[in-house]
């Protein structure tokens, strides 16, 4: 009986293992280090950056949130534009929501209050608003980037790219790079 019971442990901590395996090969798009890596040999910068809340006020008065983000920034050489995109987001093969869109280029409803930018994300099912619709604002701080806070379209499968190269992209406007060169997943 005692061997049975071996047995059956030994054949349950396998299936455990080969479930984990196969878990990390399909996970390897989600390799941080590796997304961050092909950032750089894609020609961005990786920056890192946090959540706050209230960036339209001093910055003695931010409130730093809960999480972190790498995003990859692409500057054209031509003109000095920027845009940019979680580094996973770039990196993996699999569609997401933010690369779709990208592709896509849903055309710009007929717009609405505020900041056209984050109204395209909203349209889109994503939101780049930090606190609902207020004044204090908010976004992804990377300290001592050209651009200190980011507006950045989180979409609800986590993917993500800044809300302003989103709009100009949907209107043909390339900011930074054109990312269909370097997103590693092609529709």
């Amino acid at each position: 009986m005692k061997n049975s019971h071996l047995t059956i442990a030994a054949a349950a901590a396998a299936l455990l293992i080969s479930g984990a395996r196969n878990a990390q090969a399909a996970d390897a798009d989600s390799d941080s280090g590796a997304a961050a890596q092909y950032c750089v040999q894609s020609g961005g910068v990786v920056i890192d950056r946090l959540p706050f809340y209230g960036t339209n006020g001093p910055a003695s008065s931010w409130l730093l949130l809960m999480g972190q983000k790498k995003f990859c920034q692409f500057t054209s050489a031509t003109d000095g534009s920027r845009i940019h995109i979680t580094v996973e987001t770039l990196y993996s093969t699999k569609p997401s929501l933010a690369a779709l869109a990208y592709y896509n280029k849903p055309p710009l409803g007929s717009g609405g209050p505020g900041n056209p930018a984050s109204y395209y994300c909203s349209q889109l099912g994503g939101s780049d608003l930090f606190g609902g619709v207020n004044a204090a604002g908010g976004g992804w701080v990377g300290r001592g980037s050209v651009d200190e806070v980011l507006e950045a379209c989180i979409f609800p499968d986590m993917s993500s790219i800044d809300s302003w190269g989103l709009t100009y992209n949907t209107n043909g406007t390339i900011r930074g790079i054109d990312l269909t060169t370097v997103l590693r997943f092609h529709p």
